[in-house]
């Protein structure tokens, strides 16, 4: 019984939704129906009669069906037409979604460095951040003019550090050619006319103090490597001054200029840094190499002679002026083993 009800009730929502076609399928069956009816029950002409009737009405009926078909499709038309549309905008507002992504990327980029990126504003911030710099690196590049801060600082304290550990160390220096007295004229100028009065090793830039300091380098490197066996040590001299200093460690990279209150650090992974890193390899590669495979020629003493310190540099095809007299060469060996912080309070 319950089975039958729910036939039913299927059957009847059915006709509801297409009320028209079930009415046009009753008339059908009833036209059926009267077709086959015996003469005696219905005339000819009555017969004749029903069936034409009938058959308007179902023809009614199917024409109103076929436009209400027509009408629920208008609708649907409409929204696949707005559909493709949309569909073949879709590339297009794509690309632009590529583009924002790309745009967002670049931004975050830009963001992380100039987080790592900072203006340091004093002497004693500049001063620890090449502490910082120089902790526990094993490699450390440097180029600038004669590298006073060099051999004052950076390279005593980078040998004593990597011999209290047994660690290998690599420096790469590039500094001003000190047989180009074009080059060492126009450092010790530039250096002038910043100020007209003596540096912080209290002395004055001439053309003969860039060349003594730039010698000094030279020696320093030599003296150095003789005495740590695990320095891998390389310097290149240039025939063009930069008025920027570069330093830089397995941690980050200070520039300095000759305010020595301000100076520019970026911390290792950031873009500036690893910029910097190709651009001082592609600037040393471009140097003048001296053959530091020849430390072993000329055994310099603790205090080298001024015989050793002549010799060595005979020997790496980097002869000193013949106007230095034995007097410039000390000074030369002073400047090398003990030079003194150019930006020391």
């Amino acid at each position: 019984m319950a089975g039958l009800r729910a036939a039913v009730g299927q059957a009847a929502a059915w006709a509801g939704k297409n009320v028209d076609g079930a009415i046009a399928l009753v008339l059908a069956v009833v036209v059926g129906v009267l077709g086959v009816l015996p003469d005696d029950v219905l005339s000819d002409k009555v017969k004749s009669q029903l069936v034409s009737g009938t058959t308007l009405v179902v023809l009614a009926l199917v024409a109103t069906a076929l436009l209400r078909d027509r009408a629920r499709q208008e609708p649907v038309e409409e929204a696949m037409h707005a559909t493709s549309g949309v569909l073949a905008r879709l590339p297009e507002r794509l690309g632009r979604l590529d583009q924002l992504e790309e745009l967002v990327a670049g931004t975050r980029r830009a963001l992380e460095d100039m987080a790592v990126i900072r203006i340091l504003g004093s002497r004693h911030e500049i001063a620890q951040a090449h502490a910082d710099a120089r902790r526990g690196t094993d490699h450390w590049t440097f180029k600038g003019g004669t590298g006073t801060y060099m051999r004052a600082v950076t390279l005593p304290e980078c040998v004593a550090a990597a011999r209290r550990d047994r660690r290998h160390l690599t420096i790469r220096m590039e500094i001003i050619d000190p047989t180009d007295e074009a080059v060492c004229e126009s450092y010790a100028h530039y250096r002038r006319s910043l100020s007209d009065r003596p540096d912080g090793t209290g002395e004055m830039w001439t053309t003969e103090r860039a060349r003594k300091e730039s010698y000094a380098s030279v020696l320093a490197a030599f003296w150095y490597r003789q005495r740590y066996g695990l320095l891998d040590i390389a310097v290149g001299l240039s025939p063009v001054m930069t008025t920027f200093r570069w330093d830089m460690s397995d941690r980050s990279l200070i520039m300095t200029s000759e305010d020595p209150n301000r100076a520019i650090i970026a911390y290792s992974g950031s873009f500036f840094y690893g910029s910097c890193g190709a651009e001082l390899r592609t600037s040393f590669e471009q140097a003048r190499r001296l053959p530091i495979d020849r430390y072993r020629s000329v055994q310099l003493s603790d205090e080298p002679t001024v015989e050793e310190v002549r010799r060595l540099f005979d020997g790496v095809e980097l002869p000193l002026p013949k106007s230095f007299t034995d007097r410039d060469v000390v000074e030369v060996t002073r400047k090398a083993l003990r030079a003194k912080d150019p930006y020391a309070p």
